[in-house]
Order: structure tokens, then sequence, then C-alpha cells
């Protein structure tokens, strides 16, 4: 099967896939603030897909573009059914998660654990190239418990990318597959930017993306010296604003920039739309409660809409009230 060429700035800046954040009203919002980062899906399991509701689970909107669809699995066959369903609903890419520690995803035997298993995870990512003309990404860690030297990252580099992958997103952290929680996963092993910075040099062809610990554009800009892209996580989410910066700052771009009031009339009509089928208000405005961090009405932003939005009624009249108790910008205050 053909498959198309990986762009070499298509995943410069990328926003994590992240559980119960990164969801379409999200990722919308996001796309207001930046045309170019690559944004992703939260994590869904070739058994949702296989067995669940397929539009519930995977539809997206058109502006969302580029989305990758971020899977969970590990047999070959059903990773295949999932490449080409996100095929068809119009992904830009699937990725394959090798990195989430939790007892649920090992459960699973597929997530961090999956490191132990390289010949399992390049199979997959034959099976999947194999099965749609869609780019196959691996998100995965610098190592897992006691396997965490640099032999073993490279020997699971060489076998995924040997079966097709064109692409490496790796968190600069090891993984403990046990006494830590997720979040803990996230904090506590120390990270390690020059295994991942090592990797790229000893796989030139490979396109490689630095994961973990980033906050802000310039250590963003820092890594890409070293790396071909990076991904952000909490701090995109969190402190939304960041994207804004993007497009100009790591692409090149002189558009006039947008304000924190522009994103959110642009947001208007997706809202209206959304709650025209069956979100509520508050589906949405939960993701934007960062957006005026550090600005002045900021906090009171965040408490109109956390005290407002969930309550019966509330539409995009409760939305305008909160933002016009912010004071509005100029472009030239802009990141």
């Amino acid at each position: 099967m053909t498959h198309p060429p990986v762009d070499n700035r298509e995943h410069r800046l990328c926003v994590a896939p992240m559980m119960a954040w990164t969801d379409r009203h999200c990722r919308v919002f996001h796309r207001q603030l930046t045309r170019h980062a690559r944004l992703y899906t939260e994590m869904v399991t070739t058994g949702a897909i296989r067995h669940g509701d397929r539009d519930r689970l995977l539809a997206f909107d058109a502006a969302e573009q580029p989305v990758a669809l971020q899977v969970g699995g590990c047999d070959p066959a059903d990773m295949a059914l999932a490449a080409r369903v996100a095929a068809d609903y119009g992904y830009a890419e699937i990725n394959i998660n090798v990195g989430c520690p939790s007892d649920r995803v090992q459960h699973g035997a597929f997530g961090a654990c999956l490191m132990a298993e390289p010949a399992r995870v390049a199979d997959c990512v034959s099976a999947m190239r194999a099965a749609a003309p869609l780019p196959v990404t691996v998100k995965t860690r610098i190592g897992i418990d006691h396997r965490d030297d640099y032999a073993f990252l490279h020997a699971f580099a060489g076998q995924v990318a040997d079966a097709g992958c064109e692409v490496l997103i790796v968190h600069a952290r090891k993984a403990w597959l046990s006494g830590l929680s997720p979040k803990a996963n996230r904090e506590v092993p120390p990270l390690d930017y020059e295994r991942v910075y090592r990797l790229k040099r000893d796989f030139p062809a490979l396109r490689v993306v630095l994961n973990g610990g980033i906050n802000t554009l310039d250590q963003a800009a820092i890594a890409l010296k070293q790396v071909d892209g990076v991904m952000i996580g909490r701090a995109a989410y969190q402190r939304p604003w960041l994207l804004a910066g993007v497009d100009r700052q790591l692409f090149g771009e002189r558009d006039e920039p947008v304000t924190r009031h522009d994103a959110i009339r642009a947001l208007l009509p997706y809202i209206e739309r959304a709650m025209h089928d069956d979100a509520e208000l508050k589906h949405v405005t939960r993701h934007l409660l960062g957006l005026f961090h550090g600005c002045p009405g900021g906090r009171r932003w965040r408490r109109l809409l956390s005290e407002q939005a969930h309550r019966p009624g509330a539409g995009i009249d409760t939305l305008l009230a909160a933002l016009a108790e912010v004071p509005e910008q100029s472009t030239a205050e802009v990141a």
C-alpha cells in the first residue's frame, strides 16, 4: 500500500493525547490558537473501536485537522482494523500507545508494558501499514522498570522503525509498571533528554519527537535543534494561550495574531452546533478555564464559567457574559 511521505514539519509541535482532556471540544478550541500544531485524540482502545459507538468515539470536526487518533491495543488484526477505521474517518495519522503505565492499560496488555515486546509492536505497525494509507507512529518511554539502559531503547526503536514506523514520540522518562501511579510516572522518574537526542543521532531517517517536561515555546525551540518535533501536554492544556505563539515562533508564520477574545469569538459557531447536537455548555467551557491565566479578570472568568456553565439553560450568553468581564487585548499584547 502506498503511504504519503511524512512532511518534515508536520510534528514540529504536537499537543499530547490526554485522557479526559483532549476530546473533540478541546481540540477545536486549540485549533483556534494554532493552525499548524498536530493534535491528538484521547486514547481509544481497539476493543472500543471494534464493539463501541464509533461516531461517538471517533467523529471529529474538520477544523481540527491535522489530527491523529491514538489507539491502545496489542493484537495486529485489531490494530489493522483500527487503522482502516481511522482512515475511513479521515484522520491524518494513527498512533500506538506504548507509553501509558496505568494498571488498567497493563491489564489490557498494551501501553508501556509493550516496550518489553518490541516484536509485537513491530507486528502491529506492519499490519496497520498494510491495512491503511496512514502514517503509523508510536508513542513510547525511554525504558520500563529496570530495563532502562540506552541499548534497550535503541533495540526497540530499531525494530519498530524497520516495521515502517516513521515517527517515534518519546516521553523522556522511564515508566515504573508497579509502585507508581500514572501521575507519579509523569513526574517522579527523571527526565533524560540526552538519551532522546542520541536516539535521533543514531536513527537520522526516523522522525523523533521529544515529550516530557516542556513547558514553554523557548524550551521547545531549544529541543528542536536536536530532534524533529516536540510534544507538549499539561502546559498546553492548563495554559492554552501558549499555543497562540506556536505558528509564529516555531513555524515562521507572519499573519496577524489572534487575541484571546478573537479565539473565543471564533469558537462560538462550533459551540452552537455542538449544543444543537448533544453537548452542554460545560462540556466545552471546561477546556477554556485557563485561557486568561495571569490576565486581569482571569480569575473572574474562571469563576463565572465554573459556577454558571453547568446550570440548566446555560448557553452562549453565559460565555459572552464571562468574556465581558475580561479586558480585551490589542494584538500587540499577543505572544
